[in-house]
């Protein structure tokens, strides 16, 4: 895993001073909720809205059967892969009603139920290839699973699930914020945020040493990490109004992933 794939603890990214300004930067577009997306009229922006969504929840459901339901890989590869199938075919996410629970915690009882029903029937046949329109690197997705948890078939499930989701949507955002950045010719905006956030703690540089290695003053790193934090930021917000169905849900999910202080 290379430097910026790291992904930074979701405290680690505070929130403005009183004082710190806005550059007149863009900030990404705000998405239409994904959720509210898949019972669209429209076919083709359902599937869109669908493959959002699957491309968010494959990776948290993949680990999450896995370590569940006591699966083999290649049988959690399967259930994955045939749960998103099932859940487009069946548009099983327009069901999800936000007065009941989180949409993250509603697609992973879908996916129990999916599993539960699953084993009982496959002597059915199975249908062949994979999902044409979203892909699943379920290779790298088990090489993490093995190297973040040596204890990997011990620790509880759910927990691991709330964890990936997490993960996923921060990896997300520093890649938003990597390429963002290399477009807009900030690159040193990114490589300061890249050293002090996506470092382990204990090699973490000072800002004396980041301004040494990139040649710049440490006021200029101040206002490159300042810069980064609100644009990774507004990239998480982007990402979770996707998979929320509320303003209410997208602010609560908010304040889990970056802080009470959100």
């Amino acid at each position: 895993m290379t430097s910026w794939e790291r992904t930074p603890s979701p405290g680690a990214i505070r929130p403005l001073r009183s004082g710190e300004r806005e550059d007149g930067e863009n900030f990404p577009h705000t998405p239409p909720s994904a959720v509210l997306g898949v019972r669209d009229t429209d076919p083709v922006k359902r599937e869109r809205s669908f493959v959002v969504l699957a491309q968010r929840y494959w990776k948290p459901i993949y680990k999450y059967i896995r370590l569940r339901w006591r699966t083999t890989a290649i049988d959690a590869e399967e259930f994955t892969q045939e749960f998103f199938l099932r859940a487009m075919e069946k548009n099983v996410f327009a069901g999800f009603d936000p007065q009941r629970a989180r949409f993250r915690t509603f697609v992973r009882v879908c996916a129990d139920r999916f599993v539960a029903s699953y084993q009982r029937h496959r002597h059915a046949k199975k249908r062949g290839g994979g999902m044409a329109f979203v892909s699943f690197d379920f290779g790298a997705a088990e090489i993490e699973l093995g190297a973040e948890r040596e204890d990997a078939l011990t620790i509880d499930a759910e927990a691991l699930f709330e964890a990936e989701w997490v993960k996923s949507l921060l990896q997300s955002a520093v890649a938003w914020l990597r390429e963002d950045c290399v477009r807009k010719g900030k690159g040193v905006h990114f490589r300061a945020f890249e050293l002090f956030h996506l470092t382990e703690e204990s090699e973490r540089p000072s800002y004396e040493a980041i301004a040494e290695q990139l040649g710049i003053s440490l006021g200029d790193v101040n206002n490159r990490l300042v810069y980064a934090r609100r644009h990774f930021r507004a990239a998480i917000l982007m990402a979770l109004r996707e998979c929320t169905a509320s303003e209410e849900e997208m602010n609560d999910e908010a304040r889990i992933v970056l802080g009470a202080s959100f």
